[in-house]
């Protein structure tokens, strides 16, 4: 399941530069269209958590994913911007939506195993989301279009886990949290507010990454493409290592270091202004970013309060609102400025990971 969210939406990331060619978009109206996707996953995410409580987070998360599937052939087969506005809610939901599933799965595995594997969970995703961002530079070669594409995509991730996914149907999610939205609290949401911050800056490199190369700094479009692959190699390598790390170092060193990486690789990106300071920037931000995540959302899944889905759900709505909020947010900054300016909104938010860290891991 992870693998496939990835995958989904790192091949949605490679074609943004064609999208937006394609249908000659200024930074501001790709920008809107990126706020309806973030609007979709907004709205699933209390939904997708209650269903949760209800049927269980494997089986949802089979539903969604197939949902997320045909979202992205829609997106492709869309031949006006209308269609590719309400294709990208529908994409946005199911992928949030399933994105609360897949976390609470993940964390029922850590509470019956008894270890911490979320990071490497999370490493699968970035794995997914390399793969499909890979699978556009092969498509960018190819000079294939967006239908054929994103049809190939998807029916290889849903074969893929239709054939690999084992839910237990029998078991959901236990409920000590009636409340139909619950937001985190005390250090877990301070771990939210980080996780926003991330996976704003994640959000800006799956959507944005590939528009900065060819734009600001003239590179190709299968080099442009390639830019947010290497991002998500440094966060496959970084979270494959994630759950020895945090093991080791402590959540709160973690999270410092995480802020550190991400501080000066977002620097490096925007004031380099060369090709060599930009791939050095993503390497450094894959690595800030990778962990953030993870810790946030172990801690979530193993709440003592609130049920597993309400307690994903809710941090999944600080968490990946940054993801789904922070690109449309850079679209309309860069109208106004320009796209270099509106990546030093990620050096904010690096800053406040390093300052959130202490107190976010404080008992």
């Amino acid at each position: 399941m992870f693998f496939f969210n990835g995958a989904l939406f790192g091949a949605w990331a490679s074609r943004v530069p064609t999208l937006k060619a394609e249908y000659a978009l200024s930074e501001a109206s790709l920008g809107a269209l990126l706020l309806l996707l973030a609007g979709g996953a907004v709205i699933s995410f209390p939904l997708a958590g209650r269903i949760i409580d209800r049927r269980g987070s494997g089986p949802v998360a089979i539903t969604l994913a197939i949902l997320n599937a045909a979202a992205l052939i829609a997106i492709g087969a869309s031949v006006n911007v209308m269609m590719v506005a309400i294709a990208l809610v529908f994409f946005g939901a199911s992928h949030g939506g399933m994105d609360v599933a897949m976390n609470a799965w993940a964390g029922q595995v850590e509470q019956r195993g008894k270890i911490r594997v979320m990071s490497r969970f999370h490493a699968i995703w970035s794995l997914g989301a390399g793969s499909g961002a890979l699978s556009g530079v092969l498509a960018g070669k190819l000079s294939a279009g967006l239908l054929a594409h994103f049809a190939v995509v998807a029916a290889a991730m849903c074969l893929l886990a239709l054939w690999l996914a084992r839910p237990d149907p029998h078991t959901s999610e236990s409920a000590t949290d009636n409340a139909p939205f619950a937001l985190p609290r005390g250090s877990l949401l301070l771990v939210g507010i980080i996780a926003f911050c991330a996976s704003m800056g994640e959000g800006a490199m799956a959507d944005w990454s590939a528009v900065y190369l060819s734009d600001v700094l003239d590179a190709t479009i299968a080099t442009a493409a390639t830019g947010y692959a290497v991002f998500s190699v440094a966060m496959v390598i970084t979270r494959l290592c994630g759950d020895w790390i945090i093991k080791l170092a402590g959540e709160r060193l973690t999270l410092l270091l995480a802020g550190l990486c991400a501080t000066t690789g977002t620097a490096a990106l925007a004031l380099g202004g060369h090709l060599i300071s930009a791939f050095s920037g993503f390497v450094l931000m894959g690595a800030g970013y990778a962990l953030v995540m993870p810790i946030a959302f172990s801690r979530a899944a193993n709440d003592p309060v609130i049920s597993a889905g309400s307690a994903t759900a809710s941090t999944a709505t600080l968490g990946y609102g940054g993801m789904l909020l922070g690109p449309p947010v850079i679209g309309f900054i860069a109208s106004a400025t320009s796209l270099e300016h509106a990546f030093l909104l990620l050096l904010l938010g690096g800053i406040t990971i390093l300052v959130l860290a202490r107190p976010a891991t404080r008992l």
